[in-house]
């Protein structure tokens, strides 16, 4: 079951990751390669999404690395 406490999330495609996030497609596979960027969801044989909140936590963590170096 899941948890009902966490906020609501939304599935973003592809397209909607790279303009949120600057990153090209070959770019955002290499990061989720290297372990470094949110995996995707498989929605169908050939369709991912990402959750949002995964990904604004990724943009933050790239913010908070700025800001402390």
């Amino acid at each position: 079951m899941a948890n009902t406490h966490q906020e609501k999330s939304y599935i973003l495609r592809r397209k909607e990751v790279e303009r949120r996030t600057g990153l090209s497609r070959s770019t955002i596979y290499l990061y989720i390669q290297d372990g470094t960027f949110p995996k995707p969801i498989n929605l169908g044989p050939r369709a991912v999404g990402w959750l949002d909140n995964e990904i604004d936590a990724w943009l933050a963590a790239c913010i908070d690395v700025r800001d402390n170096s």
